[in-house]
């Protein structure tokens, strides 16, 4: 890094002792160059991170448009003076000064700023209570103490107010105490530690609601809290169980894998979003939605749920009736009402029961299932057989099997041949 770079432009000479100077301060044979303040320049630091901008070059050398500027401005309360809200500098005029305000006669603020009450004839023109000048302080601060929500707060302020709270807080026990003295005397002896267990439990904001009502009757069940409430991630502490997100506080998927969420207290938010109404009120929505589109502007699930719920409502009448009157023109034209109708129980009916099979297929082992019967006719047999074609096989040909013929209109004669 050169002091010579932005200062000009070189001769040749100049340049080429210039450019043997650089190589020797990154040899190390020559002294590095220093800043104003003194300090070593880094020799090998390449030219465009040495090389000020324009906007910042101050004919210095160093690294100084590198570092961080020092702010010109305070950063916190304590290193500025804050506002004097209410103080007024001096005493107040004696007659009105051109350009002061017409309402109160202040000098520092215009009528529409005035904070005092309007007059119905300002100081301007009656002279008399004229008010001295407000204190106006230039605070000047930074760009987040502006925007700090405590600037200008002041913590003597909570010690007052902590100071008043604990002195109504004292009046209501002198009070509660003696309408305690007061029940016990009238009503007689009560049960011993009743009163102190109530004292105990009863909430300071109770009082101010039940002020009419007698001190023996108060419910102290409602001031202490349910603790049946398990929190989200407390139902499962397996790490590998349903995420819990603890910003949003949701947990999304059933902790309890494996187990029917109909029987569960909590099964994750999923399964409360998609159970109960909740998918009524989406159909609804998208109902409205669909209904802005086509024209009607009155179907609106948030500005008219009234009118939604029944439009929908009536919407889904019409489509279901629709829809059933198409399927009874279908029926009537092509028929086949008879195939919609449900098979008996009987014959989706499953048992297990335990039968062992040979080899052949024969029952060796426990009682062998019925079959159920359909609709049809069945074991129903042509020409005095007992069997039906196709159960006997001989010579490539097919036959019965209880009288070995193979030709199909055949009659049996097994029967007469025994």
């Amino acid at each position: 890094m050169s002091s010579t770079y932005g200062s000009g432009r070189l001769s040749r000479e100049d340049y080429k002792k210039q450019k043997e100077l650089e190589a020797a301060r990154m040899a190390g044979t020559a002294p590095p160059e220093r800043d104003a303040d003194g300090n070593e320049i880094n020799p090998h630091i390449p030219e465009f991170m040495s090389k000020a901008p324009w906007y910042l070059d101050t004919g210095k050398l160093g690294l100084q448009h590198q570092r961080k500027a020092k702010p010109t401005t305070t950063t916190s309360i304590s290193e500025s003076k804050w506002y004097s809200r209410g103080s007024r500098v001096g005493s107040a005029p004696k007659k009105y000064r051109p350009g002061a305000c017409t309402n109160c006669g202040a000098m520092s603020h215009k009528a529409k700023d005035c904070m005092e009450r309007p007059r119905k004839t300002g100081a301007k023109w009656t002279g008399r209570d004229m008010m001295a000048d407000e204190a106006v302080e230039s605070v000047n601060l930074s760009y987040d103490a502006k925007r700090d929500m405590w600037n200008g707060y002041d913590a003597t302020q909570h010690k007052n107010l902590m100071h008043d709270w604990e002195l109504v807080e004292e009046a209501r026990r002198k009070r509660k105490a003696s309408e305690l003295d007061k029940g016990t005397t009238e009503g007689g002896p009560s049960e011993p530690g009743a009163n102190s267990i109530e004292a105990q439990f009863a909430s300071s904001d109770e009082d101010d609601d039940d002020d009419d009502t007698n001190v023996k009757s108060k419910s102290t069940v409602r001031n202490l809290r349910i603790r049946e409430d398990t929190a989200k991630y407390l139902r499962n502490l397996d790490p590998d169980s349903a995420y819990y997100d603890p910003k949003t506080r949701s947990m999304r998927e059933n902790p309890y894998a494996g187990k029917d969420p109909s029987q569960l207290a909590y099964a994750g938010d999923n399964f409360i979003r998609y159970s109960g109404d909740a998918q009524d009120i989406l159909k609804r929505e998208v109902f409205a939605w669909e209904a802005g589109e086509r024209g009607n502007s009155s179907a609106h699930l948030q500005a008219n749920p009234t009118q939604t719920a029944l439009l929908y409502k009536e919407f889904k009448g019409k489509t279901s009736e629709i829809k059933s009157t198409r399927q009874q023109e279908i029926l009537a034209k092509y028929g086949g009402e008879e195939h919609l109708q449900a098979p008996p129980r009987e014959l989706l009916h499953q048992e297990e029961v335990y039968v062992e099979y040979s080899r052949t297929g024969e029952v060796i082992g426990g009682v062998e299932p019925q079959v159920g019967r359909t609709r049809y006719k069945e074991d129903v047999h042509v020409l005095n057989h007992s069997s039906v074609f196709g159960s006997w096989w001989s010579d490539g040909k097919w036959g019965y099997k209880c009288c070995k013929q193979t030709m199909k209109n055949s009659y049996c004669t097994a029967t007469l041949t025994k």
